[in-house]
């Protein structure tokens, strides 16, 4: 009867952690740039000296959805959506990471950064821009300005963005939400990797299949507390029988 329980029991906590997963992928659907995650689980036999006979279910990995999201129109010269596969490289307190969350902004500084603060790479560090100037994104990421004041048509470029595209199984998530090299490093620029300027790439979430998802795990979890409960009155009526058999 332990057999039925611990199986059960290992397959409520597990469903239980992917409604959690999942539920953070529902939560992040309108999420700019936001990539969901997919937990695969496996039946693993407990390996034993005497034959095996039991069994446990175990998160095997966390799997990374790397499918583009819907591209939305933002006319903001400031917003940027990648076409294809590539990230925006940023700055972070333990080194270069990467986003495709193209949300720009200046800072108080007058550096290029996203919405979340992060600075943004360019091709020779960090993005300043000027003063009163009109900003333009163009399509290879170089970052230009147009002086507000005085001869518009003056165009100055000021740098370009840091564009990488490593391969997708060296990434790994952070908990700021932002990708990193596994063995830590940067990843070299990539000169074809190609930006839309007033564009945003919406989350790849979705919606109505996440909540389908979300629906049917909670009823995966309640199935096995009620085989939990089964195995536990079936456990109290043998041993019954036991009693009445001595």
């Amino acid at each position: 009867m332990d057999r039925l329980i611990y199986t059960a029991m290992t397959g409520a906590r597990h469903s239980f952690l992917q409604q959690a997963g999942v539920a953070n992928n529902l939560a992040n659907a309108n999420t700019v740039g936001f990539k969901a995650q997919m937990h695969r689980f496996e039946a693993v036999p407990i390996l034993t000296e005497a034959m095996p006979t039991r069994a446990f279910v175990v998160d095997v990995s966390i799997q990374d959805i790397f499918a583009p999201g819907p591209i939305l129109r933002t006319d903001n010269p400031l917003d940027v959506a990648l076409d294809g596969r590539g990230w925006l490289a940023v700055q972070t307190a333990d080194g270069e990471a990467y986003t495709r969350a193209g949300e720009l902004e200046v800072n108080l500084n007058g550096v290029l950064q996203t919405r979340t603060g992060h600075i943004l790479e360019g091709d020779g560090g960090p993005i300043t821009i000027p003063p009163d100037n009109h900003i333009m994104i163009g399509s290879d990421g170089t970052v230009s300005v147009i002086p507000a004041f005085g001869n518009p048509n003056v165009v100055n470029v000021v740098g370009r963005l840091k564009l990488v595209n490593p391969p997708e199984t060296d990434l790994v998530r952070g908990d700021d939400g932002l990708f990193r090299l596994k063995e830590g490093g940067i990843s070299p620029m990539d000169e074809t990797i190609k930006v839309s300027s007033g564009n945003l790439e919406g989350s790849n979430v979705n919606p109505a299949e996440t909540m389908v998802q979300l629906i049917g795990l909670a009823r995966q979890f309640e199935l096995q507390i009620k085989l939990i409960q089964s195995a536990d009155q079936n456990e109290q009526a043998a041993n019954k029988l036991l009693t009445f058999s001595a």
